[in-house]
């Protein structure tokens, strides 16, 4: 019998931060506590988000409000990067990038990981962006992706191309 196989991914789905985007958006348009701060949140390039507004309370709130959405559309917070709030001219910004990707480093932490703590017979290795795992038994990855959630990462992770 072949071995089973799965691959840890650090991905995210565009149109659903697109959809968490526009949700915010018009929360902040409509808002009460927004009017008259000429607050927006907008992309910028293909994985950046830029929050503008007039006051830096509001700017964060914009933040949050974005933060909210994310979590609604099942988007891990994970994968936003969020920088301080720095004033520009008369307004205030904050820009957001997407992370996506598994670095070199993270790979590493989670062969380790998986290595030291997951069953025995369970093979991990490095392709490009992302780690396949593989293992004769089916179980043994089961018990591989529950480790990989229960770990407290600093990305987020998917699980693909399960074989």
């Amino acid at each position: 019998m072949a071995d089973s196989s799965f691959d840890i991914v650090s991905k995210v789905d565009h149109q659903e931060v697109d959809n968490a985007l526009n949700q915010a958006a018009k929360e902040v348009s409509q808002r009460f506590d927004f009017k008259n701060t000429d607050t927006t949140i907008a992309w910028r390039g293909e994985n950046g988000i830029e929050i503008t507004s007039s006051t830096q309370e509001r700017c964060s709130a914009a933040l949050d409000v974005l933060k909210d959405k994310l979590v609604k559309r099942k988007v891990s917070l994970k994968a936003l990067d969020a920088d301080e709030p720095r004033p520009s001219g008369k307004e205030t910004k904050i820009s957001c990038t997407l992370k996506a990707g598994i670095s070199r480093d993270q790979a590493s932490k989670l062969n380790k990981l998986i290595r030291d703590t997951g069953p025995k017979g369970v093979k991990s290795q490095v392709m490009g962006e992302e780690l396949r795992v593989s293992a004769k038994k089916r179980d043994d990855l089961q018990a591989v992706q529950q480790l990989v959630r229960d770990a407290d990462l600093d990305f987020a992770v998917q699980f693909v191309n399960y074989r």
